[in-house]
């Protein structure tokens, strides 16, 4: 028997080390700065070392909960991330479909391979082509579209009620190959044969897709939406800050909790807050996570996490 297990332990000796790369990554970038999470509950004192301040406890959290802007960056982080999670699932679900309807490969893998493009993108990159398409000056769609139109230029870094339409657009644009890829992937295992007897009992497009993508699909859905309440209370910091240029008009709209402890960490050098911020989001989106999981786990125990 023991010589068994030790052939099957050496079987898979080739996988582990092609694991190890990764495995390496992530103990340095995911559990070693675990550690600094003590920095949320000291006080900072340079002159004592960065580790040695004095112990705070929740005094560094304060400064979240105490500002006027509170509720604001709440509310931004909240509803900007409900609003991606609905219109990515729905986007993303939709082209999906879409591309697995295509029957030419090379087309398919073409398509595929261009609507990751935007994913890789970084946001410094984004963020000038948005000033190359809303520039007050020499922005495309004033130079161009509203001039064709007869409209008057718009100075959409100004103008905040854009923005909630702007951000979104952006993040679905940026996003969907992501999205595409994980629910392509799962479209491949379904088997043709579903579809080849629902269309001898003369089932319709719609009907194929209602009555088998869709639920071959619902795993995939589940495990996206999970993942994404998790993150419930981070904000992709490029999207909020980068993309509106940091505007000063546009802060009631753009102003979410990573951006607000960027900014609160720059004007006060005080990482401690910063790290407060850290544990905070965390904490809240662990909470989720198990609260998210449970409530799946409670109506379709194969389709949660653990």
């Amino acid at each position: 028997m023991k010589k068994k297990k030790r052939i099957i332990w050496k079987k898979y000796i080739p996988l582990y080390i092609m694991a190890l790369p990764a495995l390496v990554y992530v103990i340095i970038n995911n559990y070693m700065p675990l550690y600094g999470m003590q920095l949320a509950f000291r006080e900072l004192d340079y002159s004592k070392g960065v580790f040695s301040g004095k112990f705070v406890g929740f005094q560094n959290f304060k400064f979240l909960f105490a500002t006027k802007d509170a509720w604001m960056m709440t509310r931004n982080t909240v509803l900007y991330n409900l609003l991606f999670i609905v219109i990515g699932t729905v986007f993303g679900v939709t082209v999906a479909i879409l591309f697995n309807e295509i029957r030419c490969k090379i087309a398919a893998r073409i398509y595929q391979s261009a609507i990751l493009i935007p994913y890789f993108m970084s946001m410094v990159i984004v963020s000038y082509l948005a000033f190359a398409f809303m520039g007050g000056e020499n922005g495309f769609i004033n130079n161009t579209l509203l001039k064709l139109l007869g409209k008057e230029p718009i100075s959409w870094y100004s103008e905040a009620k854009y923005w909630p339409f702007i951000l979104l657009f952006i993040h679905t644009w940026k996003g969907i190959g992501y999205s595409v890829l994980m629910y392509t992937v799962r479209l491949l295992t379904i088997n043709d044969e579903y579809y080849e007897a629902a269309s001898l009992d003369g089932a319709t497009k719609w009907q194929k897709i209602w009555h088998i993508t869709l639920p071959f699909l619902k795993p995939a859905l589940i495990l996206m939406t999970i993942l994404s309440v998790g993150r419930m209370f981070y904000s992709d910091f490029g999207l909020f800050y980068q993309i509106p240029m940091n505007s000063g008009h546009l802060y009631n709209v753009t102003t979410t909790i990573d951006v607000y402890s960027f900014r609160a960490l720059m004007n006060l050098g005080d990482i401690t807050m910063a790290s407060a911020t850290g544990v905070y989001q965390s904490a809240v989106g662990f909470v989720l996570l198990l609260g998210a999981n449970m409530l799946v786990r409670r109506f379709s125990k194969d389709d949660s996490l653990f």
